[in-house]
């Protein structure tokens, strides 16, 4: 049985012709990120992952740091799904996979390794039905991250039903089992993949994660705003742009 989070194989060979209409917006304002907050309930609620609640909206303490990166993908004018991408180095280790599994990645991070971590993936519980190449599009920043960061590891946090997805598409190894987060009904393991050894790989089954340079600056430099963040980790490219929104069709 396919992974909720699993497109078709013909849906994929769609996903490079709809990244002409992806529109990756850094969430800023108070009203984007409550859309955002709002878009993660429903998508949790529906599959059964969080309590209803009467504000309707799921957020924590990791969203608004430094080291975080809150986006909303938007298609033909719409919000359809969104991932926070956090960068972990040995100076900035808040994220909430490093405190679900702090003992696996803190040795790391002692080492000096640099670990992308995307969490919060959420995709708008009706539109996911009529897009099933939406996890590409919308994981395919976690990649830019890494190469925009010069990462070692790549993460994912997911659900023990998920977890054949990352393995076969994005080369991913559990590197620990299931375990409850805060807030979350339903546990979820961790999974990473060496960024250096297997982009090649990844890159030549599947070229829509490709991104240019430029599409890399103006989503994750913070032209200077933040200058004790991760977004001074050695990025493979300079320029500072301050992002605000990149199409990546333009």
């Amino acid at each position: 049985m396919r992974s909720a989070a699993e497109p078709s194989s013909a849906a994929l060979g769609r996903s490079s012709d709809l990244l002409d209409q992806v529109d990756y917006r850094l969430a800023q304002t108070p009203e984007e990120k409550e859309k955002i907050y709002n878009l993660r309930y429903r998508a949790y609620l529906r599959e059964g992952a969080v309590q209803p609640s009467a504000d309707q909206r799921v957020t924590d303490q990791y969203d608004d740091l430094s080291n975080s990166w809150t986006f909303g993908v938007h298609l033909f004018g719409e919000l359809y799904s969104s991932v926070r991408i956090s960068v972990l180095t040995s100076e900035w280790r808040q994220s909430c996979s490093n405190e679900a599994f702090g003992e696996i990645l803190n040795p790391r991070l002692d080492r000096g390794e640099v670990i992308i971590d995307p969490a919060r993936f959420v995709a708008d519980p009706d539109q996911a039905k009529r897009l099933p190449e939406l996890p590409y599009v919308t994981l395919r920043l976690a990649y830019m991250a890494c190469e925009y960061f010069n990462a070692d590891v790549g993460l994912a946090i997911v659900r023990a039903e998920h977890q054949a997805f990352y393995r076969r598409v994005f080369l991913h190894e559990t590197i620990a089992e299931p375990r409850f987060f805060p807030g979350l009904l339903k546990p979820v393991g961790l999974m990473a993949v060496n960024f250096p050894a297997m982009r090649d790989k990844v890159f030549e089954r599947y070229p829509m994660m490709r991104s240019t340079a430029f599409e890399r600056r103006m989503l994750f430099d913070r032209g200077g705003e933040h200058q004790s963040s991760p977004a001074d980790v050695s990025p493979s490219e300079g320029t500072s742009l301050v992002p605000q929104s990149c199409r990546v069709g333009s």
